[in-house]
């Protein structure tokens, strides 16, 4: 009797060892669910235009450049590879831009229940009348794993599906949002192309640009 007890409690200490482990896999860092809407428009909202020489501004742009970043509102579908990097050039020094992790299934471009509570904080954000004239790009990105042309389309599927997330679910205003993919073009972490932060989405306020240097 004291043998079957004991190997009874093994067996449950066990399990439970073995539930925590997949817990810990599954289960996004505490931290990636910490961000809030304040956060993210304080990122996304341009800084006042001031005279002054001392703080940061964004640089000036060409006329072709603005007529670009305002051709990107009412878009339906994603951007171009040519459009991407264009994009891309853009946001160097943009400073209006903040990078998310959003959580997918495994070869999966469909919203999980444990991406919603990002999603819902960047929907708020993105809600706020303050951003009601901006353009704001929503880029997918993807680690390295696969080849090229699948991770391309990945990261456009899965951009597409934030944005249909926050107008469909949230009610957002689409009018003002574009989408992109970069697949495994731009990666966060470089030094380790497969780790889990490469796997992103950001955000980028392209109109900020447009108010600078006026």
């Amino acid at each position: 009797m004291a043998i079957s007890r004991c190997n009874l409690a093994s067996r449950l200490l066990s399990s439970l060892f073995i539930a925590g482990l997949i817990w810990s896999v599954n289960s996004p860092p505490a931290s990636a669910q910490d961000v809030t809407a304040d956060e993210i428009l304080k990122t996304l909202l341009p800084a006042p235009v001031t005279r002054s020489l001392s703080g940061p501004q964004q640089p000036a742009i060409s006329d072709a450049d603005r007529a670009f970043i305002e051709g990107l509102r009412h878009r339906t579908r994603s951007l171009s590879l040519d459009e991407s990097d264009h994009v891309a050039e853009l946001s160097k020094d943009v400073t209006t831009k903040k990078d998310f992790t959003i959580y997918f299934d495994y070869d999966s471009a469909a919203i999980t229940t444990r991406a919603k509570p990002t999603l819902n904080e960047i929907g708020k954000a993105l809600s706020d009348s303050r951003l009601g004239d901006s353009v704001i790009v929503i880029s997918g990105h993807t680690d390295a794993r696969g080849s090229d042309e699948y991770n391309q389309k990945l990261s456009e599927r899965r951009a597409e599906a934030v944005k249909k997330y926050l107008t469909d679910d949230l009610k957002v205003p689409g009018d003002n949002m574009s989408t992109a993919g970069y697949g495994k073009r731009d990666l966060k972490d470089k030094a380790h192309p497969f780790a889990p932060e490469n796997r992103r989405v950001q955000i980028v306020n392209l109109s900020s640009l447009n108010q600078a240097n006026r």
